[in-house]
């Protein structure tokens, strides 16, 4: 018998028959107990601190070379469409979300009224023209009254020299030898051709005053005839106003105008939305110290989460968002309560992505644009 079973024996209390009761199990004395330290347990928690390490600080390694934000959208030109003139809608030629290119005719306007008003200004403009010719005519009409009355003061003049002579020759004879009445008779022809010489230099000065009438009334004309062609030019363009035409290629987006209406210039019938987008994103200024045009990112759409772009930094505007709100913040006045603030930076697409019909990008889309604003491995 072994050691244990001797001690059992004589620790068990006799049967009640005399018998030995039956040997019950001793419990082996307790083993010395192993650091928790060298334990399996340890060793698991060990290795997963050691990937959670290592996992964290390759993670902060990668992320330091980028900075991305949330707050970003697509961007693009809106162009609202309206008519420069009032009139009835005579027919539409475009359908919401059509995509039209430059030049393309999209609604027409009834031009009866815009017809008669430039027939009436070509009307007006050609007898503008006509008195402008006449005046131009009166010109040399009164241009050669001056030459006639320089001719008749010429004429008159000689004259008056003649019978002025004559007359001193005629008071120098000898007493004996001219009577009163010869002399009566060569002084009234004297006077008579001074007279003639006198009215022959009103005409002459009334005649140059007709040319300046005259020159005067060709300058009315023309600025008659120059404000009758701009009627004329006027009465054109709204003319050509009835026809709208795309002013770039683009897509046409809540379109509101049917046949028949009557529109004004202070109508919009649509919005035309060109091809060209770019990203639009608001980063925290904590996170532009790094960031400079040029730098490489890529764009995920929420429309296309399986789909990502490319794009390049063009340009940081110089002021952040709120400074150009509507209602600038003025932290001069009130309590002060400093906010990070966001900086809108313009980020363009890379490639034609107007090729990818299965990939629209349109102004409004929320996107997440990762700028990697350090080189390196990571």
């Amino acid at each position: 018998m072994t050691d244990i079973e001797t001690e059992q024996d004589q620790q068990a209390p006799p049967g009640g028959n005399g018998a030995p009761a039956p040997a019950r199990p001793v419990r082996p004395p307790p083993a010395a107990g192993r650091p928790f330290y060298r334990s399996s347990a340890f060793r698991i928690f060990s290795i997963v601190l050691l990937v959670l390490v290592i996992g964290g600080l390759v993670y902060w390694l990668h992320a330091r070379h980028f900075e991305s934000t949330d707050d970003a959208f697509i961007d693009g030109h809106i162009i609202p469409i309206g008519p420069q003139v009032s009139a009835l809608v005579a027919a539409v030629h475009v359908t919401d979300n059509q995509v039209v290119h430059k030049g393309d005719l999209l609604i027409e306007l009834d031009p009866t009224d815009f017809q008669v008003a430039l027939a009436q200004a070509r009307g007006a403009e050609a007898s503008a023209k006509g008195k402008l010719e006449r005046s131009r005519t009166g010109v040399a009409a009164a241009e050669s009254a001056v030459i006639e009355a320089q001719a008749e003061l010429q004429s008159a003049q000689v004259n008056s020299d003649n019978a002025t002579r004559d007359l001193q020759r005629y008071q120098g004879l000898d007493e004996r030898a001219k009577s009163q009445e010869q002399l009566d008779n060569v002084t009234a022809v004297q006077k008579t051709d001074a007279a003639q010489v006198a009215q022959a230099k009103a005409r002459l000065v009334s005649a140059q005053a007709q040319v300046d009438a005259a020159r005067a009334n060709v300058i009315a004309a023309e600025g008659d005839y120059q404000k009758a062609q701009a009627d004329t030019e006027r009465a054109q363009v709204n003319l050509g106003y009835c026809r709208i035409v795309a002013p770039t290629d683009g897509r046409i987006t809540s379109k509101t105008v049917d046949p028949g209406m009557y529109v004004t210039p202070a109508s919009q019938l649509f919005v035309l939305v060109p091809a060209d987008v770019w990203v639009t994103a608001n980063f925290k200024e904590t996170q532009l110290d790094l960031m400079r045009p040029g730098q490489k990112v890529t764009i995920a759409v929420d429309a296309y989460p399986e789909h990502e772009f490319e794009g390049t930094v063009q340009s940081i505007q110089a002021g952040t968002g709120s400074r150009f709100s509507v209602i600038p913040a003025e932290n001069a006045t009130g309590n002060f309560v400093k906010v990070v603030q966001r900086v809108p930076v313009k980020i363009t697409f890379d490639g034609d992505i107007n090729s990818d019909p299965d990939h629209l990008l349109a102004p409004g889309m929320s996107v997440e644009p990762t700028v990697r604003v350090r080189e390196g491995s990571f």
